[in-house]
């Protein structure tokens, strides 16, 4: 549940040695390595989501735009992700410079390893409200993220192998198993994510 999670709120932007940026939209990063991967997937599946990027003289940034067409329960999702090969380890954290726009903020990062990247594999997920207004770092640590199939917990021994990241997504995800029915439309801007 979304008021369980120990997701910080930090506004700084203090960089160090232990930093470690895996997209950097506000400098040099684009988007076309992002794909689209929300419920349309299924027969049923009526969302979309994509990134783009958005820049004028004074700002560049990456856009992630959804909506989200849930059923009758709930479920349903609108998201991207960029497949690749990431190593993360020594580092405990993934921070994403952000802010969310629209009536629902609610997203999550879907991590996936060895190349597991696809059903009947499990992801590593962790759900955060976006900021309003005001851009804002999130941060998601590591050891919150846990194991999901199609939006539910799983209970498992495996942790993410953050040596070993292969799939990095963003989500608006929809409200079976969730307290919030969230459906429409939605954005969140992101300047960059990093780990630390």
């Amino acid at each position: 549940m979304l008021n369980k999670l120990n997701v910080l709120c930090d506004n700084s932007t203090n960089t160090s040695a232990d930093e470690k940026y895996i997209f950097d939209f506000s400098k040099s990063d684009g988007v076309e390595s992002w794909v689209e991967q929300s419920d349309t997937l299924r027969d049923v599946g009526m969302s979309k989501a994509t990134l783009v990027l958005h820049q004028n003289t004074n700002f560049r940034r990456a856009i992630f735009f959804s909506l989200l067409n849930p059923q009758p329960n709930g479920a349903g999702f609108a998201g991207i992700r960029a497949l690749g090969n990431y190593d993360l380890s020594g580092h405990t954290k993934l921070q994403i410079s952000c802010r969310g726009q629209g009536q629902y903020n609610g997203f999550k990062v879907v991590l996936r390893h060895r190349g597991l990247n696809d059903e009947p594999n499990y992801s590593f997920e962790q759900y955060f409200q976006a900021p309003k207004d005001e851009f804002a770092v999130r941060t998601l640590p590591f050891t919150e993220f846990k194991a999901y199939f199609r939006g539910k917990r799983v209970n498992n021994n495996e942790t993410l192998d953050l040596a070993q990241v292969t799939s990095i997504g963003i989500q608006m995800y929809g409200g079976v198993y969730q307290p919030v029915k969230q459906r429409g439309p939605a954005t969140l801007e992101i300047d960059w994510i990093r780990v630390i």
